[in-house]
C-alpha cells in the first residue's frame, strides 16, 4: 500500500470518529460510494486532492488541518497564513473595528493557542489588576484568567470558569492533536482551584454563553462571555481567531463599565 494514502486514511478516520459519523454518513454526505469511502480510510485507494477537498469540507476540518490532510495524501497546502497577505491585513482592521464597537464591554481576539492578539480600550483596564510578567507577549488569555498572580483570585466562581477553560483546550487537542495545546492543558489543569476536581470529571459542555463573576474594586462584576468564531475560507491564521465578548449580565455591571471607560 502507498505510504501516503495510509497516513491520509489514518487521518481520515480520526477525524470521522471525531465527528461521530459513520462510513455511510460520510459516504452519503460526500457523495462517494462506502467502497470507495472503505478504501481511503484502509489505504488501499489514493484520493484525488478534490476529494480531500469534499472530505474536508464535509467533516468541517480546520484550515490548518486540511493543510496537513492535504500533505498526508501528497499534496501541496492550499491555505496560506502570511501575515503581510493585503487581505489579512484588511481583516484585522474589519476585526479591531469590531471590538472597539463592543466598548466599553470588554472585547478581545485569541489565536488558536489563546494567545491576546487584538482588544479593545476595555480589555487593558481589567488586565491591570493581574501581575506584571502575566502581561509579557504573548499574553495567553486562559493563563492570566487562572493563574494566583492573575484574575483567579477575584473570580467568584473559579472552579466552575478553570472547568470551563480546560474543557475548551480538551476539545481543541482532542481535534488537533497540537502539542502547544497539550502542554497549555497541563498547565491549566496545575492550576485548578479547590472544587475543581469534580466538576472537571463532568461531560464538557459546548456552552454558547458562560457566566464569569469577578469581585474587583470596581465591585462585583457579573459577565455573559460568549465566542464566536471570526474566521476566513482562505487563510490559515485568520481561521482560528475567537473573539470573546464579555457582556454585562446586569445594570450594576453595565454602570461600573461605563464608569470605568470615562475614568
Amino acid at each position: 500500500m502507498d505510504r501516503a494514502a495510509v497516513t491520509f486514511g489514518s487521518r481520515l478516520r480520526q477525524w470521522r470518529s471525531q465527528r461521530g459519523l459513520t462510513q455511510l454518513a460520510l459516504a452519503l454526505s460526500a457523495d462517494v460510494s462506502a467502497r470507495h469511502l472503505s478504501w481511503l480510510e484502509g489505504g488501499k485507494a489514493e484520493p484525488s486532492r478534490a476529494m480531500v477537498l469534499r472530505l474536508c469540507e464535509r467533516l468541517d476540518v480546520p484550515l490548518r488541518e486540511r493543510n496537513a490532510m492535504l500533505v498526508a495524501a501528497g499534496y501541496a497546502p492550499m491555505y496560506g497564513e502570511r501575515d503581510d497577505n493585503p487581505a489579512a491585513q484588511r481583516a484585522m482592521q474589519a476585526l479591531q473595528r469590531l471590538l472597539d464597537a463592543h466598548a466599553p464591554w470588554p472585547a478581545l481576539a485569541v489565536d488558536r493557542h489563546w494567545n491576546l492578539v487584538a482588544h479593545n480600550a476595555t480589555v487593558p483596564l481589567l488586565l491591570r489588576m493581574a501581575a506584571p510578567e502575566l502581561l509579557v507577549p504573548p499574553v495567553n488569555v486562559l493563563r492570566v484568567s487562572l493563574h494566583p498572580k492573575g484574575l483567579a483570585p477575584m473570580i467568584e466562581n473559579l472552579a466552575a470558569w478553570h472547568a470551563h477553560a480546560v474543557h475548551r483546550v480538551q476539545r481543541q487537542l482532542g481535534a488537533t492533536g497540537d502539542p502547544a495545546s497539550a502542554r497549555l492543558l497541563d498547565e491549566l489543569r496545575a492550576l485548578r482551584p479547590p472544587g475543581a476536581d469534580t466538576l472537571l470529571d463532568e461531560p464538557a459542555l459546548d456552552d454558547v454563553a458562560v457566566t464569569l463573576v469577578l469581585n474587583t474594586p470596581l465591585g462585583r462584576l457579573t459577565f455573559i462571555t460568549t465566542i464566536t468564531v471570526f474566521g476566513a475560507p482562505h487563510d490559515v491564521r485568520l481561521s482560528e481567531i475567537a473573539v470573546e465578548t464579555l457582556l454585562p449580565a446586569d445594570d450594576a455591571t453595565a454602570d461600573a463599565l461605563r464608569g470605568l471607560a470615562v475614568g
